[in-house]
């Protein structure tokens, strides 16, 4: 509701720097060509990504996670960062904050383990593991368009340094910070079937508490919408980086998986499935901050975030977009300090800032915010204080580390 109302709040200052000429109608074309696509390939991602969770695929691969880990709090963790990893590179870091968020609570917890070490693993590879292709971030679809519509590919080639480091130090941190706890085995059956809900650890359960754990036991799944489900999110994600613009394969698996959950499961589209907040503070965003830059920004944040292409000059260009996405949020940050970039080997250095970077602040990043929900929804404590501390530390090494990963290979 607060997303959208700022949102709603944007479009009316937009709306008004068109009705004063501060943004003509030709900026406002150029600007609806340029952001439409992207913000159909959101909403096609989101309704796609909610309908493969009301089928139940994640949940039946947090099971497989933990299967896997075979009792192990480190293999287990390193399975749950792979797939945070992979998330967030194929479906969004926003993705990887709704969805993957509450599956990692549940899975440490049916484990036995500290949730910390997993959700924190969890937001900070969201935003640090969204470098690497076009589809990973908002900004990276803003920046392929920036560079004459780069292929996914390509544009995995240029990041792949960069992103490999910021996916590597989060983790580096994590295992440093939480060695003891991540080194406790756990049994390989869950918990919550050793123990009911009612029965107190050292205590014996009784005929009660077993009748009414066998008769509360969740129905499984839809086979036939979970199979649809993954087979089409399997078919989606190479169709993803196969060089077509990304909302068309999205669009597709978005109106196959509607028509599915219509025929077999039609309670589950309802109006919610939209973001429409997401969608309306995005559009209010692009619109203001269009604005905003006809009325001199790029002049005035250009002498704080330099202009060259030395490795001072990258370093000072990721630093400001470390320092923008924590002050107002990655977006207006990438936003801002675009105009000012004058070469490729700069827009990526300014994407490592505005994605890497904000993990300080909780308002960043829209997934750190969501990602603070679930957890707050499902009981799990996390000071902001703390957060931010924790932040203080990683945000810089990791920003800066990629950025040196990325002039090396540059």
């Amino acid at each position: 509701m607060v997303l959208g109302l700022l949102g709603a709040f944007f479009l009316v200052l937009g709306g008004a720097a068109v009705l004063t000429g501060i943004l003509p109608l030709p900026d406002v074309v150029t600007l609806v060509d340029r952001v439409a696509p992207i913000l159909l390939f959101v909403l096609a991602m989101t309704v796609i990504t909610e309908l493969c969770s009301e089928a139940g695929v994640f949940r039946v691969l947090a099971r497989r996670l933990r299967h896997w880990g075979r009792g192990s709090g480190w293999l287990l963790w390193l399975l749950v960062c792979g797939l945070a990893i992979v998330t967030t590179v194929f479906l969004s870091l926003d993705t990887t904050a709704v969805l993957l968020t509450p599956i990692v609570v549940n899975v440490a917890r049916q484990a036995g383990l500290p949730p910390l070490p997993f959700v924190l693993s969890t937001v900070w590879l969201a935003n640090t593991a969204s470098l690497l292709l076009p589809i990973s971030n908002l900004t990276n679809l803003l920046a392929q368009h920036r560079l004459d519509g780069l292929s996914p590919l390509a544009f995995a080639g240029l990041m792949a340094a960069p992103a490999l480091v910021a996916s590597l130090v989060p983790m580096i941190v994590v295992a440093a910070l939480f060695r003891a706890q991540l080194g406790k085995r756990y049994a390989t059956v869950p918990v919550r079937r050793i123990l009911p809900p009612s029965t107190e650890p050292g205590s014996s359960p009784g005929p009660s508490s077993t009748a009414t754990s066998s008769i509360t036991a969740p129905a499984g799944p839809d086979r036939v919408l979970l199979g649809l489900s993954a087979a089409v999110l399997f078919a989606l994600l190479p169709a993803l980086v196969s060089g077509l613009e990304v909302w068309l394969p999205a669009s597709v698996a978005a109106v196959v998986l509607l028509a599915a959950f219509l025929v077999r499961r039609r309670s589950v589209i309802r109006f919610g499935l939209v973001p429409w907040s997401l969608l309306v503070f995005a559009s209010g965003l692009f619109l203001m901050m269009a604005a905003l830059q006809n009325l001199g920004l790029p002049q005035l944040v250009g002498g704080v975030a330099g202009t060259g292409d030395s490795p001072g000059d990258l370093l000072r260009l990721g630093a400001s977009g470390l320092v923008g996405a924590n002050l107002v949020n990655n977006l207006p940050a990438y936003l801002a300090l675009e105009p000012i970039v004058n070469s490729t080997t700069r827009l990526l250095a300014l994407l490592v800032g505005v994605n890497a970077g904000p993990l300080i602040a909780p308002w960043a990043s829209l997934a750190t915010l969501l990602w603070h929900d679930r957890l707050r929804a499902m009981n799990v404590q996390i000071s902001w204080l703390a957060y931010a501390i924790f932040g203080l530390g990683l945000a810089p090494l990791t920003v800066g580390l990629s950025i040196l990963a990325l002039i090396l290979v540059s």
